[in-house]
């Protein structure tokens, strides 16, 4: 009888301390022995890094409890969402694992795993929880036929699964709903009950999954997933390689998270109406500089929007399109851009950008056909390349503290 009683008043007080800290909607506080065992237990968990000291860290601290206490009371579920926090300054090792340079940073992380894009948006609690929510959403669309997916015309990539069993009975479905939540920023997933067209059938498989490309990739075909959604790992291993284009476009609402990632800029700047000078960059970047793509990001922008960096460089609209390396240091203009159609060409201009040789030869001029170089700096003329302007769209000082003031 003592033991049941004593059973009774341990899960009474266990329930009531649950029910308090969903009332009172107190954001978790995290360190390195917690955090794993934490963010393990809840579908998503929102975590806040920061300073204590830090002014902006200070700002939003009122703000992201607030937040939290507004998702709680619309998402009560046991394990569906949690705010936490990371005070770095007593928690070095958590703020190096995950490369926190500025304060405060607010990273998303879905499934237990970190997601690629941290939260930029407006720190006030509308703004928050109305990301919080969007996040929370079904990333699964169903679709009842295959018209359907014939009228599929959008920016993103979609994934699109076929099955003959209605979505929520299957563990099939469990694996294709958690890489749409990891991709969501990505790709458009879809879930068909229907019967598809006779093209996409394999033989003896009647459930499988297919890649369409966006319309911006014009030519690719569908492709179908050679594997099983048994495998989460092998699943998501092939829908990142399919939804995460090598070449992307660059906007202002993206353009300080593509900054922050540290890699130098080749920009293609086209008209918006050309469509022609963009596919043949992205095949060219496809056939030839894939393994740039650890150095380097790729990217298209619209000419238009970003007149500034052509100003910069001493060129107008009526140059496009045209292609230039942003090195976060100055720009290079890559000299004519019908060249990229000769082999190796853009593969040099990136090559000489990281040999220095873009730098040294804006400054003084060509380089030497010969070795005699003692002469050849006798009539030099020292020139300044333009100075970066993606630079300026890196993450600002009037949001954050950041760490490494000269980090890019």
């Amino acid at each position: 009888m003592v033991k049941f009683e004593t059973y009774l008043s341990t899960s009474l007080i266990l329930s009531l301390f649950s029910f308090k800290s969903i009332c009172s909607a107190e954001v978790f506080q995290l360190n390195s022995q917690n955090f794993d065992q934490i963010t393990s237990q809840y579908e998503l968990v929102f975590v806040n890094f920061y300073a204590d000291w830090c002014r902006f860290s200070q700002i939003l601290s009122p703000v992201f409890e607030e937040a939290y206490s507004t998702i709680l009371k619309e998402f009560p579920e046991p394990n569906r969402v949690l705010f936490g926090k990371v005070d770095c300054e007593n928690q070095g090792s958590l703020a190096a694992k995950f490369h926190i340079s500025k304060y405060p940073t607010l990273k998303v992380f879905i499934n237990n795993k970190v997601g690629k894009r941290e939260y930029r948006g407006q720190r006030s609690v509308e703004a928050i929880t109305n990301h919080i929510r969007d996040l929370l959403k079904d990333p699964v669309k169903p679709i009842s036929t295959h018209e359907d997916h014939n009228n599929i015309e959008e920016k993103k990539g979609a994934i699109i699964g076929y099955f003959n069993v209605p979505p929520a009975t299957t563990n099939e479905y469990v694996t294709f709903r958690k890489v749409a939540t990891d991709l969501k920023g990505d790709c458009n997933f879809y879930w068909v009950t229907g019967e598809p067209s006779i093209s996409h059938l394999q033989a003896g498989k009647q459930n499988f999954i297919i890649f369409k490309p966006s319309r911006v990739r014009p030519g690719e075909q569908d492709i179908i997933y050679p594997g099983t959604l048994q495998s989460y790992d092998e699943f998501s291993t092939w829908s990142t390689d399919k939804c995460i284009p090598l070449v992307r476009e660059i906007t202002f609402e993206n353009a300080e998270e593509l900054t922050e990632e540290g890699l130098p800029f080749l920009i293609l700047f086209h008209a918006p109406e050309d469509r022609q000078s963009v596919d043949t960059y992205t095949n060219i970047v496809h056939r030839e500089l894939y393994s740039e793509s650890s150095n380097i990001n790729f990217l298209t922008a619209d000419g238009h929007k970003f007149a500034h960096p052509l100003h910069h460089l001493g060129k107008t609209l009526k140059d496009l399109p045209l292609i230039a390396i942003d090195s976060f240091r100055h720009m290079y203009l890559f000299p004519n851009f019908n060249d990229i159609n000769i082999s190796g060409k853009l593969k040099q201009f990136i090559q000489d950008l990281h040999s220095g040789k873009l730098h040294r030869e804006f400054h003084f001029g060509p380089d030497p056909a010969n070795d005699d170089k003692d002469n050849s700096n006798d009539n030099q003329i020292i020139t300044s390349p333009p100075e970066s302007t993606f630079k300026k769209l890196a993450p600002s000082r009037n949001r954050y503290t950041l760490l490494v003031k000269d980090e890019l």
